[in-house]
């Protein structure tokens, strides 16, 4: 079980009167030992909560620095059973929560219920599934419920009022609000339909919301923190991690932090 959960830690951040940083790194990449230590390097840089990416063959929504190094790790021949001992060896590195972002594909192949029984004893703190919508979520919410595991949904621009306010009532941890129509990636501008989007998921009783895609500097940190509870940063931290190693994610997470403090 997680040593803290991630609605905790948000909680805390904002009792503070600040925000949370949420760090994406793909476990794997560039190498399974390497992944390791970026992740607690991000989180022990200042980072809050780390979002490990699982590769998968078919990253449908993955920009183009993400999918390339989820692919690279599937060369290098990473396989989902190395999962677990990664989430369990970064839990026992940091005291932060883990969030495992994956495809529901793999849940279902590996079985669901024995995928949640042993993300909890590695010590993660729950699933972000982003093509797994609510209404189709049967069997991980009730395996979920049984491990005591977090679940963070979705939530687009596009998405009707009714579907934001189910996301809302189904996730435990956050909402993860999509600022951006289409696949991630580190943009000039984080998208102005992002405070438009947490408005209508603030309307349906959301009480965390994080948001994602396009963050890449501590000033767009900062910009979404002014509206949101938590900033998630993925393609700048991959795309430091793969030019610099270890040293350069964890200098650039440690930036990135200095826009989590609220004036």
């Amino acid at each position: 079980m997680a040593s803290v959960s991630v609605a905790d830690t948000i909680a805390a951040r904002r009792a503070e009167g600040s925000g949370a940083l949420v760090a994406y790194l793909p476990v794997g990449f560039p190498t399974l030992a390497e992944s390791i230590d970026a992740s607690v390097a991000v989180l022990d840089a200042g980072a809050d909560i780390l979002e490990l990416g699982v590769p998968y063959s078919d990253p449908v929504m993955d920009g183009p620095v993400i999918a390339e190094a989820t692919q690279a790790a599937l060369a290098g021949g990473f396989k989902l059973s190395q999962l677990f001992p990664a989430v369990a060896e970064i839990t026992r590195r940091t005291q932060k929560p883990v969030l495992v972002m994956t495809y529901w594909n793999p849940v279902v192949q590996y079985g669901v219920e024995r995928f949640a029984k042993d993300l909890d004893e590695a010590g993660g703190a729950g699933l972000i599934t982003p093509d797994l919508i609510p209404d189709e979520a049967a069997q991980w919410l009730q395996a979920s419920d049984d491990s005591h595991l977090e679940r963070v949904f979705l939530a687009a621009p596009s998405s009707t009022q009714e579907r934001l306010a189910r996301a809302t009532e189904m996730s435990r941890g956050f909402v993860y609000a999509v600022s951006t129509m289409g696949i991630t990636g580190a943009r000039q501008d984080v998208d102005s339909a992002a405070r438009g989007l947490v408005e209508r998921l603030r309307a349906v009783n959301a009480t965390s919301v994080c948001v994602g895609l396009g963050v890449s500097t501590p000033e767009q940190v900062r910009d979404v923190l002014s509206f949101a509870d938590g900033a998630i940063v993925g393609s700048a931290l991959v795309k430091a991690l793969s030019s610099g190693g270890v040293p350069a994610v964890a200098k650039l997470a440690a930036e990135l932090s200095t826009g989590t403090a609220r004036a």
